[in-house]
């Protein structure tokens, strides 16, 4: 179990990594401090709002930050990792259905662009929407986020000492 749990919170932390590439990729180009800034704030800037209120970058940034914290809770075995990781997850399945070109159509028109994670690119004879691939997986590793998380606890007898 300890196995599985290791490799569920590898698979969670790399999610959760390639979902924050393009805020933290400037950063690692080797360019100055100012212009690293500058350029993250461009690509923070560039998915405008959804829904009329909110800003994509924070689903965006709140869906990375659960996810992480889903892994901290799940490596340290505490069973409240599952919660994390569907918070997480209902905020990065909100934002890519509000930003897909078939799911929310009129959200992605009012926004001043497509977020470079949520642009799914073409993929020809593929029957399902990769959206709906990606969201499927991301749930199936959210079963598995449940399943590592479960504590075994023995039952005691009464009179029996616990050694």
């Amino acid at each position: 179990m300890k196995l599985l749990r290791f490799i569920v919170v590898l698979a969670v932390i790399g999610y959760a990594g390639w979902l924050a590439w393009p805020f933290i990729s400037p950063f690692l180009d080797g360019a100055g401090p100012d212009a690293a800034a500058s350029r993250m704030g461009v690509e923070a800037g560039s998915g405008g709002e959804l829904f009329g209120f909110l800003p994509a970058w924070a689903l965006w940034a709140a869906a990375v930050v659960l996810y992480l914290v889903a892994a901290l809770l799940l490596g340290s075995g505490n069973p409240k990792a599952a919660v994390a990781y569907f918070l997480g997850f209902m905020a990065d399945a909100a934002l890519r259905l509000a930003l897909a070109p078939q799911g929310g159509a009129d959200v992605a028109a009012r926004s001043a662009g497509p977020t470079p994670m949520a642009a799914p690119e073409a993929v020809g004879g593929l029957p399902v929407d990769p959206v709906w691939l990606v969201l499927g997986a991301l749930f199936l590793l959210g079963v598995l986020v449940v399943v590592a998380s479960r504590r075994i606890r023995r039952k005691r007898e009464a009179g029996q000492l616990n050694f």
